[in-house]
Parts: C-alpha cells; sequence; structure tokens
C-alpha cells in the first residue's frame, strides 16, 4: 500500500511544492529525504528545520497519512511581535484624548 503525500518547502525567493508516492508507515523524516530537500535547498538546515503537517507542528518520526503536506518551517528573520511594537511606538495616535 502506497500514500500520496506532498512536501512544501518556501524561502524569501521560491516555494515548491513537491508530490511523492511513499510507502505505508513512511514518516516526516522519509518525506524530505524522499524529496531530496537537502539537494535542492542547499541553503535549508534540515537537521535543525522544524516541521509541519498541514501547519501543525510534528516530529521527524511522526507517521504519514493519505494526503498529508509535510512543511519545512525556516526561522524568522525578525521577531513579529518586536516589529508591531515599533510600528506602533512610530505612529501618534489619531484619537482625541479630550473626548469627542
Amino acid at each position: 500500500m502506497t500514500l500520496n503525500v506532498a512536501v512544501a518547502v518556501a524561502l524569501p525567493g521560491r516555494q515548491q511544492v513537491i508530490a511523492l508516492v511513499l510507502p505505508e508507515g513512511s514518516t516526516a523524516a522519509d518525506a524530505l529525504i524522499a524529496a531530496h530537500v537537502r539537494e535542492r535547498f542547499p541553503q535549508v538546515d534540515v537537521d535543525s528545520a522544524k516541521l509541519g503537517i498541514w501547519s501543525r507542528p510534528c516530529d521527524p518520526g511522526t507517521a504519514l497519512r493519505e494526503g498529508d503536506r509535510v512543511e519545512v518551517y525556516r526561522a524568522l528573520a525578525d521577531d513579529p511581535k518586536a516589529l508591531r511594537r515599533a510600528r506602533a511606538r512610530l505612529k501618534p495616535s489619531t484619537r482625541s484624548r479630550n473626548g469627542p
């Protein structure tokens, strides 16, 4: 029996979804190996990259099911909370503090 799965990798200038047919009992790590992620995306550190299946974090040893999409997450360039705080400090409030 086989599983139809996909591996998704997104980089700033390039995104790719690779469709695979794997044997039943395959894991997320097996999908990365079969998709040749290390060779296709040498800038991605596969060993330390965080993985997910349909936007839910998973371990490399997680067993795959039919139709799963294994996603390789990269580190964020900046902290989103820090960026929002910085933008909020730069904009003065448009609301009047003295009432309507």
